[in-house]
């Protein structure tokens, strides 16, 4: 039997939705003068935001998933399915994140919209593939400012291509996101070093942060694997112990769009063998905070996740860089 590799099936993917695109759109009608403007719907709201910021207000930019929502298990609703229909542009993150949205995004590209996958520009060789998922690129990508900000250059290009009346205004605003997330990567490089060399150890509900531990020199445990639909056996829950009393790992995280459980089973475990572990607090994995908040944005949430684990592993944290209005935040992640 052939085994499919991360590449393999990452142009598998890819390939469903490239062949049944018409071709290369033109430019959107609604960039001619009094013409309404055009309707941009994303996936993730890390998407979203980007997009949002980036068009401006050029284009109706929506979001599917808000606060909350897995994006592993989701599942898109006729409304979902009539905005999709409905969009101009449509932008998803891609690697098989949104596995359950395959079908809907092949049956919009064949419709002629623009399906744009925001993970496009990443090399192959920048992918993971964390142990025992050999053939599974790790989607995650989001969680190292590097990539998102190769995601941002993606949409930036999309959006000047469909509305090259406003390329001027659409590449500023790029150039504006891009400068946001180099200084928030600089400041999380700084602050995250000040952790000491022997608590360097993010235990995690589920593995979304490996992007994460590589950019920043964390070891990272996710109890569950990629996806949110795996489930941690006995024997995961114990071998986690037992390295939790070894090293004397201080602290264990949940995200906010997993179950607490096995965490609190770490918890539970470590506490019987003598080892008092703290929750560190929770994380932002697969989706942002609410709306209306500074974790409502892209920036805000990492920002949030650097601030949480470096205070609960020994670190020091300053002041992170200002994020954008929290009010840009709600209505980039609104639903269609």
């Amino acid at each position: 039997m052939r085994t499919l590799t991360a590449g393999c099936l990452r142009r598998w993917a890819a390939a469903l939705i490239l062949l049944a695109l018409p071709g290369a759109p033109a430019a959107l009608g609604a960039d001619e003068p009094g013409a309404p403007r055009p309707r941009v719907v994303c996936t993730v709201g890390m998407i979203t935001d980007l997009a949002r910021r980036i068009a401006g207000e050029h284009a109706h930019v929506a979001g599917l998933m808000g606060e909350g929502v897995d994006p592993h298990l989701y599942k898109p609703t006729r409304t979902d399915i009539a905005a999709l229909m409905g969009a101009d542009v449509v932008f998803y993150n891609g690697l098989l994140l949104e596995g359950k949205m395959t079908d809907a995004l092949v049956r919009v590209a064949g419709s002629g919209r623009r399906v744009v996958a925001v993970t496009e520009a990443l090399d192959e060789s920048f992918l993971l593939e964390p142990e025992g998922f050999d053939g599974h690129a790790d989607p995650h990508v989001w969680m190292d400012p590097h990539a998102w900000a190769a995601a941002a250059q993606v949409i930036q290009r999309t959006l000047a291509q469909a509305l090259p009346a406003h390329g001027g205004a659409i590449a500023e605003a790029g150039s504006r996101v891009a400068a946001d997330i180099a200084a928030l990567d600089a400041w999380a490089e700084r602050t995250l070093a000040t952790i000491p060399e022997d608590r360097r150890v993010l235990v995690t509900a589920h593995d979304a942060f490996n992007y994460f531990g590589r950019r920043y020199g964390l070891e990272v445990v996710g109890i569950q694997g990629l996806s949110t639909e795996s489930e941690a056996g006995v024997r995961d829950i114990e071998r986690i112990v037992a390295m939790l009393v070894e090293r004397r790992v201080p602290a264990v995280f949940i995200e906010s769009t997993v179950s607490d459980r096995n965490v609190k089973a770490l918890i539970a475990g470590a506490r019987a063998r003598g080892h008092e572990v703290a929750l560190g607090g929770s994380l932002y994995s697969d989706a942002m905070g609410a709306a209306g908040t500074s974790a409502g944005t892209y920036l805000g949430m990492i920002a949030h996740n650097v601030s949480t684990i470096t205070r609960a592993l020994g670190g020091r944290v300053d002041e992170p860089p200002p994020t954008p209005s929290a009010g840009a935040a709600a209505t980039g992640a609104a639903r269609p």
